[in-house]
């Protein structure tokens, strides 16, 4: 039994769902194309109405935030309704959990909405979160940290398991009251409460997982910075070094200087310096080794909790790619059968590989054709484009750019504009042309269609040769681009061609 058997190779089904999460800076919608493994959103919209503003001092919401956030959630409402959604998922945090009327402010919003809100406590809010991370990507390893405009959640996350957490009263927002809008006061509360947190001791050396505006807003800024070559924040990696640079600058500008850093929210001017100087005080008493960007959070992972158990355990990059292939590729089948076919050059008596160049491997191969409605001049360039910037989780971002620069080999052949290969070394640039050739092989020889491939062998055979085996019936499939193709393939592997026919 193959790896892929029982896949279905129909277009996945359009189920919509929706997650409205009321939060203490921001109040936001997001639907999504369905509850799968790895859920694409088709629709996000926020509005910051600052609900948690001014509660660690009063107690209580303010009326205008209020309002705001009854307006926001009646159109929220209406959207869900236009779009078809049939499932809404709608959670409360920090600032409705503990302001004073928090409670009469959920029973107004639940009318407003036309669903059940569920105020989650700051356990909840913590699991949920590092749900959200391991959900997009499974093998964390170190502290996941949403931070919210009212509060951080912590919590542990090692070999797929969650284990202990905690919530710390240290938001943005929550910090801007407490401390009168004085940077000095507010560090000292932070420092206050990192001290006395046991589980900050288990960070040295592992990585932070951040979640949350503020820190993706970081990150924005720090790619500009120093010009990364591809802008997609889930995974964005920073050394320790680079966060405590990035953090301790942007924790030292002004609102009003905020305003002009180019790729900056300018709706994040006032709480970002906070969120800076939060990550900075966390690097330094958690000593993390870097800290890696998760766009998946609290809405994420609270959409996984609701996944049957065996979904919860599929590989979320291949679930990604084979929803791409189902939805795009001329026959969803054939791609499964090119996983299989590489498999004969990735055998025991093969080139090696180890599991995760072999997982890679199986992505290239559901993407090798997701280009091919656009024309032939444009299909490499349609293809890096579709796989560098999609939605895609469970896939740092060398491996991404991996899975692009294969398929573009695939229909071009020729050397990538761009300068996303500097997050390659030479030996994964080399492979990704290796299994471009594969491709052009196998599609010249089976027109895309399936049930080609499996009745045609490909292996590494004695006297350093490259065998290509075809059955007597299809020895007209032979010809001069089959020939070349071959020819380029085994140029690739430092093997002489040779054709069977039998």
């Amino acid at each position: 039994m193959t790896w892929h058997t029982g896949f279905r190779t129909e277009p996945p089904k359009y189920r919509p769902v929706a997650v409205v999460d009321i939060g203490s800076n921001s109040v936001r919608l997001v639907v999504y194309d369905g509850l799968r493994r790895s859920p694409a959103p088709i629709f996000n919209e926020k509005v910051l109405c600052g609900l948690g503003k001014g509660v660690a001092i009063t107690g209580r919401l303010n009326e205008t935030a209020i309002t705001r956030a009854l307006s926001c959630l009646k159109r929220f409402r209406a959207l869900a309704r236009q779009i078809g959604v049939k499932q809404v998922f709608a959670i409360a945090t920090a600032a409705a959990r503990e302001a004073e009327n928090g409670e009469d402010f959920i029973d107004r919003a639940e009318k407003a909405l036309g669903a059940g809100i569920r105020v989650l406590t700051g356990k909840e809010e913590a699991r949920f979160a590092a749900l959200g991370v391991l959900s997009g990507t499974p093998e964390a390893d170190g502290l996941a940290g949403d931070l919210g405009g009212g509060s951080l959640e912590l919590i542990d996350i090692k070999d797929g398991q969650l284990h202990d957490g905690v919530t710390l009263p240290i938001g943005p927002l929550r910090l801007i009251d407490l401390s009168g809008g004085s940077m000095d006061r507010a560090q000292a509360i932070v420092d206050e409460y990192l001290a006395k947190t046991p589980l900050l001791k288990r960070l040295k050396g592992r990585s932070f997982f951040a979640v949350g505006g503020a820190w993706r807003n970081l990150a924005r800024v720090h790619m500009a910075q120093v010009d990364y070559p591809l802008h997609v924040l889930h995974h964005y990696q920073m050394s320790r070094n680079q966060a405590e640079g990035i953090s301790e600058l942007l924790a030292h500008l002004t609102a009003a200087s905020l305003k002009d850093v180019k790729d900056m929210s300018k709706a994040r001017v006032d709480t970002l310096p906070y969120g800076a100087m939060i990550l900075d005080r966390l690097m330094h008493f958690g000593q993390a080794q870097d800290v890696v960007i998760s766009v998946f959070g609290v809405r994420e992972g609270l959409l996984f909790s609701k996944l049957p158990r065996k979904k919860m355990v599929y590989d979320a990059l291949l679930s990604s790619c084979w929803d791409f292939a189902r939805r795009y590729a001329r026959s969803p089948a054939h791609e499964l059968e090119l996983c299989d076919w590489t498999d004969q050059i990735f055998s025991k008596k093969g080139l090696a590989e180890n599991e995760e160049e072999k997982r890679l491997r199986y992505a290239a191969c559901l993407l090798a054709d997701i280009g091919w409605r656009a024309h032939p001049d444009y299909r490499a360039e349609r293809s890096l484009g579709m796989i560098s910037q999609a939605a895609f989780v469970g896939i740092d971002h060398p491996g991404r750019v991996f899975l692009a620069l294969t398929i573009f080999y695939r229909y071009d052949g020729e050397a990538m504009r761009e300068d996303m290969t500097r997050l390659l070394d030479d030996r994964h640039i080399e492979r990704a042309h290796l299994l471009s050739s594969m491709f052009r092989l196998a599609y010249i020889l089976s027109a895309a269609m399936p049930g080609m491939l499996p009745k045609i062998g490909l292996k590494i055979g004695e006297g350093k040769t490259l065998v290509l085996t075809l059955p007597l019936k299809f020895k007209d499939l032979m010809g001069e681009r089959v020939e070349k193709r071959l020819s380029e393939l085994a140029f690739e592997m430092g093997l002489t061609p040779k054709v069977v026919v039998k």
